[in-house]
């Protein structure tokens, strides 16, 4: 079955510019490209490795690429790729993903720092590098990333991953770093939704949003519109319990106006038992979705 053309990488490759001198150009561009592109998501981890992975495939990769000097040496695929315009290539990169992605309305967006392992270079003073990645839950697909600037942290990174996303209609999830009003009123401009963790860093937020769950908990929820759900995981003798209560009291919280459209609020207990050992913890949200849906974006 052929791809439709907004899926094929060519279309979204077109544009790119060729680095190379025209008396060079023994192979295309795009060949190069998709091979690399194909290579890597096999698990090729290097130049070698996309030129094996090339000769494995020669056959069935001419079906889809011209190919007219057969497949590039692992020394073309490195020249290559080093002599890229990177921000080129990875809008190219990232409008092909959210092409075959077709993040649907509602789906969960979910964004969070990490440390790339052994990135570090402790002989030249420079630390490792922290990446902010959004991840499509339901296709379980990258959606982008941006590096966090060294003297910077994950807040300055996400409003400028958020730009390079498509998130209307989806629930934007971030971690408690991300809990700031100004990336609330980013998602919510943009036409998207959000469901962002608090923390002690929230100050005034977090404290009334733990002392109304208190109170609803004191008298079990009677009179208080609320909703529950619980997920219970077993596996590999491990249990892990998660009870989900939503409200919507939220005309109580002090400085909640400034949250755009907030509408819930959430807590999580989580129970996990491990042979003899059990450990607890409680977790808040904040929301700018109803109940159900809120539960929904907290599953995934």
């Amino acid at each position: 079955m052929k791809l439709r053309p907004k899926y094929r990488l060519v279309e979204h490759f077109a544009e790119i510019d060729d680095p190379r001198i025209e008396r060079t150009k023994r192979h295309k561009l795009i060949d190069i490209l998709t091979i690399a592109i194909l290579a890597v998501i096999c698990g090729a981890e290097g130049w070698v490795a996309m030129e094996s992975f090339g000769k494995a495939k020669h056959q069935w990769l001419k079906k889809i690429l011209e190919l007219p000097n057969g497949i590039p040496s692992d020394d073309t695929f490195a020249r290559v790729f080093a002599s890229l315009n990177p921000e080129q290539f990875q809008d190219c990169f990232l409008h092909w993903v959210k092409s075959i992605a077709e993040v649907s309305e509602g789906e969960v967006i979910a964004i969070d720092g990490k440390t790339l392992r052994h990135s570090y270079d402790n002989a030249n003073g420079k630390g490792a590098i922290q990446m902010v990645s959004a991840w499509a839950t339901a296709n379980r697909l990258v959606l982008g990333q941006c590096k966090v600037e060294s003297k910077s942290n994950e807040i300055t990174a996400i409003p400028k991953l958020l730009k390079m996303l498509e998130v209307k209609g989806c629930i934007v999830t971030i971690d408690a770093m991300g809990t700031q009003t100004k990336i609330a009123q980013q998602i919510v401009g943009r036409g998207g939704d959000y469901v962002l963790a608090l923390k002690g860093n929230q100050g005034n937020l977090c404290e009334d949003v733990e002392q109304l769950f208190a109170h609803a908990q004191s008298v079990n929820f009677v009179g208080i519109k609320h909703d529950f759900h619980q997920t219970i995981d077993k596996g590999h003798g491990r249990i892990e319990i998660r009870r989900c209560w939503t409200m919507e009291q939220t005309e109580f919280l002090l400085g909640g106006e400034k949250w755009a459209k907030l509408t819930s609020i959430c807590m999580i207990k989580a129970e996990r038992r491990l042979k003899d050992k059990t450990e607890y913890e409680t977790r808040y949200y904040t929301s700018n979705v109803h109940n159900l849906r809120f539960i929904k974006a907290l599953k995934s």
